[in-house]
């Protein structure tokens, strides 16, 4: 009898322990100390998560890989990487009517580089348009 509680005990905290492969990125975490747990676990959480538009993954409780957000099923409000719960490489921000609104590139989790940023009608915006440097513009 105790060796089939000690495997059951097993068994349950392996469960626990392994990664699900969707889970809904709003409803089924909570953030905790700036990672991602499935609710009513210790363990950071690894694997798909999905919800209300969004697509993306995490690993070890951080945003990792592409991620996506919609305005709607079909139309994308940004796209972009992530690593180690930073934004990284080209990142892509439309308006929703489908309109381009930025693009650039993060590094480290900041704006680097030329990024360009246009209004709904299609001009650009000046604002946010300029060469960046770790998150500060440097130039227009």
């Amino acid at each position: 009898m105790r060796l089939i509680k000690t495997l059951l005990t097993i068994l349950f905290i392996s469960l626990l322990s392994f990664p699900s492969w969707s889970v809904n990125f709003f409803t089924d975490l909570e953030e905790r100390d700036g990672l991602y747990y499935k609710k009513l676990t210790d363990v950071p959480f690894t694997g798909k998560v999905t919800g209300y538009n969004l697509t993306g993954s995490l690993k070890d409780g951080k945003q990792e890989g592409t991620w996506i957000f919609k305005w709607s099923k079909d139309q994308i409000w940004y796209k972009g990487n992530r690593k180690n719960g930073k934004r990284v490489g080209t990142w892509v921000y439309y308006h929703d009517n489908g309109q381009l609104w930025e693009k650039g590139n993060y590094k480290n989790g900041k704006k680097h580089g030329a990024w360009v940023a246009y209004l709904k009608d299609g001009t650009i915006h000046k604002k946010y348009k300029g060469t960046f440097k770790d998150g500060v513009k440097i130039s227009d």
